[in-house]
């Protein structure tokens, strides 16, 4: 019998965790490097589409996460004033696809990720800097070092790397539970702005704005600001705002990889999630294709005859369609809180107002509707 074969995985995020699931469930041994000193398990929340579950499943912890996650079956895009633009019916979603959207907070899919993997082999305040420091005689490294890879750096010195998108989001999860709002996720599309929320199955919900801004803006006080900057939009911001504590909102900006990766694969190393193909959250895609990301890496690792041979197909798989779903997000960015003059803002209210809802249908299904291969 041949040596087991080892990976390193770097970055202890969504994507690295679920890539060394992935390569467990084919009976390699793992090592993740996080550089964190502990997993706090603080952040927000996060919606998962079907290709998102459905790679859960694949990756064997699907049931687990179903426990934790409250599905979308009512929702929409909104303007300012209240009024409904487009309908989500998350119902024809799971008739579709098995699952509708769900809504999960991010501490409760990460810990559900680390529990599925062997005591010992998560290790925290590592801090990898080149490849060299992270692979030593490994057969694989997985470079799952979010948007600012270092490794991606290393690996592509005459990239650009990650830009700034031109917009800005602050986020939070309510204190408290509020069981009167109207729907279970919704979107609301301004000049310049768009907020949002999704509910969680606690009661809670998390909210997000996104503001076209310059990069490095920030408030002494960010619940005030926001207060400022929606005033007079419709229910339910205003409550969602009030149950939120003034410590619990994070400010980020939003950086995305424009120029896309002539590889995700360089000798040894697989590159996988922000690491390979940061993208706008506008479709809420981007956990989705990094879980996707991880399920094909495993695959690709069981089927084929060597690692090299692996690592061409798991790129030959992943980048087309990683490339599609961030040029998909970029675009839906551009097309909502994007817009800032008043005759494009009315002309695409104006378009979503008379589309069909099959149509919207439709869209939905573009990005959601596919099938992991199967780990064995």
């Amino acid at each position: 019998m041949g040596r087991s074969r080892s990976a390193v995985v770097v970055g202890g995020g969504i994507g690295g965790l679920a890539a060394a699931i992935g390569l467990s469930r084919i009976g390699w041994n793992v090592t993740v490097l996080e550089r964190a000193s502990a997993f706090a398990d603080v952040g927000a929340g996060i919606s998962l589409h079907a290709n998102g579950m459905r790679a859960l499943d694949a990756l064997g912890v699907g049931e687990a996460i179903r426990a934790t996650v409250r599905p979308v079956y009512t929702g929409g895009t909104l303007t300012p004033d209240g009024r409904m633009l487009s309908r989500m019916d998350g119902a024809a979603l799971e008739r579709r696809l098995g699952t509708p959207v769900v809504g999960i907070l991010r501490a409760d899919l990460h810990r559900v990720l680390r529990e599925a993997l062997p005591a010992g082999w998560v290790r925290t305040g590592v801090e990898v800097t080149g490849v060299g420091g992270a692979g030593g005689d490994a057969d694989l490294v997985v470079a799952a070092d979010g948007v600012d890879s270092r490794l991606r750096a290393e690996l592509f010195p005459r990239h650009p790397g990650a830009v700034y998108s031109g917009s800005t989001v602050l986020r939070a999860v309510t204190e408290r539970p509020l069981h009167d709002l109207p729907s279970d996720l919704e979107l609301t599309w301004g000049r310049g702005a768009e907020f949002g929320h999704i509910r969680f199955v606690d009661g809670r919900a998390e909210w997000h704005a996104v503001l076209t801004a310059p990069p490095g803006v920030r408030h002494s006080d960010p619940l005030a600001a926001m207060r400022r900057r929606f005033q007079g939009w419709h229910d339910p911001i205003p409550a969602l705002l009030d149950a939120t504590r003034p410590e619990d909102v994070l400010h980020h900006d939003i950086h995305e990889l424009v120029t896309p990766l002539p590889t995700f694969t360089v000798g040894r190393v697989a590159l996988l999630g922000d690491a390979a193909h940061a993208m706008t959250p506008n479709l809420g895609q981007g956990a989705s294709q990094a879980l996707e990301d991880a399920t094909v890496l495993a695959s690709c690792l069981a089927t084929e005859p060597t690692t090299a041979a692996a690592l061409r197909r798991y790129d030959a798989v992943r980048r087309p369609r990683s490339r599609s779903v961030a040029r998909a997000a970029r675009q839906a960015g551009r097309m909502g809180h994007g817009l800032t003059h008043p005759l494009a803002v009315a002309l695409r209210n104006g378009a979503l107002w008379l589309a069909p809802s099959g149509a919207t249908l439709r869209a939905a299904l573009r990005h959601a509707d596919w099938t992991p291969p199967r780990l064995r």
